[in-house]
């Protein structure tokens, strides 16, 4: 089975190379920007005509949640017009679309976990345009939107790594305490979304929405504490509420996803204190 990535530079994309091994059955080939512009139809067209991928897992997006709140154009055309450009191309090819999605998706007033039915109610333009792509991802046929949070890896810019330098760095640190979700280690992804292309194969899995993320229920303070206590740090860390560190976009409040879907095709979903014990031993 040949498997065409998106977005392969980014922390997603290089976590899946990193795992490539453990899936010898697949041929993945591997792109970004350099090698295809996905904002181009055309483009994308000759290009996926050429490869014929059995499957085209997006990881490419527009992800920079606050600066999107003014670059609308850009995130819109990243986040719901390329990924609608590539499940058209597949779909005519007789492939399917992979879309990795977020919990961004959802305004977390709920105050409960947040299943695959849910109605999507957006609060940023960040949001709304990654729901856009998904709907657009999900009008053919067989295609699959995994949705995550609070995604973190050894690779690229994330939530980890900026408070693994800062806790050194600092010797007060004020972060969030009343934004709930999940840190979601990006191998875990990795490994569960070629987990589901393994079973698209064996026809036992249906299109449709998929939610995950590590297990557990945690505030942006509660991760902070957590990696500082790893470190060693005697940096002192205190909570505060959202309305003391107000940025340009809204966060969803509550954004922990039901992971029961997932669960019932057979595939493990790690306690995040456990995969940030991994991802620790490996960057530090």
């Amino acid at each position: 089975m040949k498997i065409l990535i998106t977005g392969a530079k980014g922390q997603l994309g290089q976590s899946i190379k990193k795992i490539e091994n453990e899936f010898q059955q697949f041929e993945i080939i591997y792109t970004d920007i350099e090698e295809l512009n996905i904002l181009s139809q055309k483009q994308s067209e000759a290009f996926i005509q050429n490869i014929r991928p059995d499957f085209l897992v997006n990881c490419a997006a527009y992800t920079a949640v606050d600066k999107a709140e003014e670059d609308i154009e850009f995130a819109t055309k990243l986040n719901s017009d390329a990924p609608g450009i590539l499940a058209g191309i597949m779909q005519k090819l007789g492939g399917r679309t992979i879309h990795i999605s977020t919990d961004y998706v959802f305004d977390g007033k709920k105050g409960t976990e947040y299943f695959e039915d849910d109605e999507t109610c957006p609060v940023s333009v960040y949001g709304k345009t990654k729901a856009a792509g998904e709907k657009r991802v999900l009008a053919f046929k067989g295609n699959i939107v995994i949705r995550t949070s609070w995604l973190y890896s050894e690779f690229g810019n994330n939530f980890f790594k900026t408070m693994f330098r800062l806790l050194k760095e600092k010797s007060d640190l004020k972060v969030v305490n009343d934004q709930i979700g999940t840190p979601t280690y990006a191998t875990d992804l990795a490994r569960n979304i070629l987990s589901v292309v393994e079973l698209s194969g064996k026809n036992s899995i249906e299109g449709g929405v998929y939610h995950f993320s590590s297990e557990g229920i945690v505030s942006w303070y509660d991760f902070t504490v957590e990696i500082a206590k790893r470190l060693h740090s005697n940096c002192k860390v205190h909570p505060i509420p959202t309305t003391e560190f107000p940025l340009p976009a809204q966060r969803p409040i509550y954004g922990v996803l039901s992971k029961n879907k997932i669960k019932n095709l057979g595939l493990f979903v790690p306690e995040w204190k456990e995969s940030l014990d991994i991802c620790f031993a490996i960057y530090k």
